[in-house]
């Protein structure tokens, strides 16, 4: 693909070089999942958004298609197949509780400046255990921590920083706080509420793994150690 792009960076007049076509792709590829609003993707997201048409023929030759929101401003890499790596029972079932907790308030518009949802630790536990129909609680910190950083990896959460409450005080405890991406409804597609109303019915260990072909994210090693 490198005689691709160096056809591509041509004709913008050397603006952009292959390298930097190249390596915004490849970090598609790997990371799944490229904000705007993440100040490290900025350039990366840019890129793709000029030049949509081309990426999608350099993922295509791969087996991978590619969304492009302009509203919100991601864009997101999806395996044709619709086939992810194996995520365990845990890992599935968090996700699939986010997205149910992303479409409730998004369909009342409680949505940030970058299309998120946030959901403290207290809503996420009530969450959990009602979409579980009180057959389980949320992990502890400790494993809860592990999987959101997993998740984290596929582009669908990630945990508020101390910087984002701006009236705490240095040393307070600062509130465990998420922020549910919007990419996850193109990761988790529209059966994602579904499989977890049958998750649930059909409730398996925690330590068994099951093929989640809803939840996009790329093919994860088993759960990190907190």
């Amino acid at each position: 693909m490198s005689q691709y792009w160096e056809n591509i960076a041509a004709k913008t007049d050397r603006q952009y070089v292959a390298e930097g076509f190249e390596s915004t792709a490849s970090r598609l590829l790997a990371e799944q999942v490229l904000y705007y609003a993440d100040r490290h993707s900025r350039m990366a997201y840019g890129m793709i958004e000029r030049f949509e048409r081309e990426f999608k023929h350099v993922l295509s030759q791969v087996g991978v298609g590619l969304t492009v929101n302009r509203q919100l401003r991601y864009a997101c890499a999806i395996p044709d197949n619709g086939r992810a790596g194996t995520a365990n029972t845990a890992q599935t079932l968090l996700a699939l509780v986010l997205r149910k907790i992303y479409d409730e308030q998004a369909r009342t518009g409680q949505l940030n400046d970058d299309g998120e949802v946030i959901c403290d630790a207290v809503e996420l536990e009530e969450k959990y255990r009602l979409s579980t129909a009180g057959k389980r609680e949320l992990p502890g910190r400790g494993e809860l921590d592990g999987l959101v950083r997993t998740l984290r990896r596929w582009g669908i959460v990630r945990k508020v920083e101390e910087h984002e409450f701006p009236d705490t005080v240095a040393g307070d405890i600062q509130p465990y706080v998420l922020a549910i991406r919007p990419a996850i409804v193109d990761l988790l597609g529209e059966t994602a509420i579904t499989r977890l109303a049958q998750f649930t019915q059909s409730y398996e260990p925690a330590g068994d793994s099951i093929e989640d072909g809803d939840a996009q994210g790329p093919e994860q090693p088993e759960e990190e150690e907190a």
